[in-house]
């Protein structure tokens, strides 16, 4: 391993979280999350909305 675990893990790490940040709004845009809903069903649908988008990230960078 020579020491290069720990820096792998926190670019896989940033790249999770680059993923997240850049698919959200698509995400919520496609499930009608706009600000005009009430505020727990839209905390709801933004929820759903990150369980979705974690679950592609952990398929494209951790179970591939």
């Amino acid at each position: 391993m020579a020491g290069k675990l720990y820096a792998h893990l926190l670019e896989v790490e940033d790249a999770a979280h680059d993923l997240l940040d850049s698919m959200m709004p698509g995400m919520a845009k496609e499930a009608g999350a706009t600000e005009d809903l009430k505020a727990m069903r839209w905390v709801g649908l933004m929820n759903c909305c990150k369980a979705q988008v974690e679950e592609i990230i952990f398929a494209e960078l951790l179970y591939c």
